[in-house]
């Protein structure tokens, strides 16, 4: 069933949190921030709506890193549900991918909680003092294949939150498939 991220809210502080990455690395908001912020995002393994716009992601974090924006994913589902995201598939994924940014398992899905995630995707923009500037959507093109005049928000507002310190005021919510809460 898809969900969507509630809007607003902006300008809270992210808070500290310690997870392993696929390679067996612990990171903290603070090894994982950049100079001009950061993004998390919540995304899995098994997800349509993650699956769709994957290949999108790892492009632009690329371009979103260039710009001095550290970049992390975190996966919490209930893996005992979704075998799909177990933390072995999360490491053949990164491998498969080759991703550019650490993909980190919040097992007791806390991290989760305290951020509000809802969904996978669901992006975080932070600037560089951690205060969250965009809560929204990849592009407009959401899980329909890209096209070449498609809006790259999250780019886009990365790019703004980097230059100015403050992200878009208009934003448009993201749309995926609800967070599997352990039981």
């Amino acid at each position: 069933m898809a969900i969507s991220a509630p809007l607003g809210n902006l300008g809270w502080k992210a808070s500290d949190f310690e997870l392993t990455d696929t390679f067996g690395a612990h990171k903290t908001l603070e090894t994982l921030r950049g100079p001009n912020g950061l993004v998390l995002m919540f995304i899995c393994n098994h997800c349509p709506y993650v699956k769709a716009v994957i290949d999108r992601i790892c492009r632009d974090v690329r371009e979103i890193q260039a710009m001095g924006i550290g970049v992390a994913a975190i996966m919490s589902n209930d893996t005992h549900a979704y075998p799909e995201d177990s933390f072995a598939n999360m490491q053949k994924m990164v491998r498969s991918l080759d991703f550019s940014f650490p993909y980190l398992y919040d097992p007791t899905q806390n991290v989760t909680r305290n951020y509000g995630a809802v969904c996978t995707p669901d992006f975080y923009g932070f600037n560089r003092d951690l205060e969250l500037h965009y809560r929204g959507r990849l592009d407009s093109n959401g899980i329909a294949p890209a096209t070449p005049d498609a809006r790259r928000e999250l780019v886009e507002a990365m790019r703004q939150i980097a230059t100015t310190g403050h992200g878009p005021v208009e934003q448009v919510a993201c749309i995926g498939c609800s967070i599997k809460w352990n039981n």
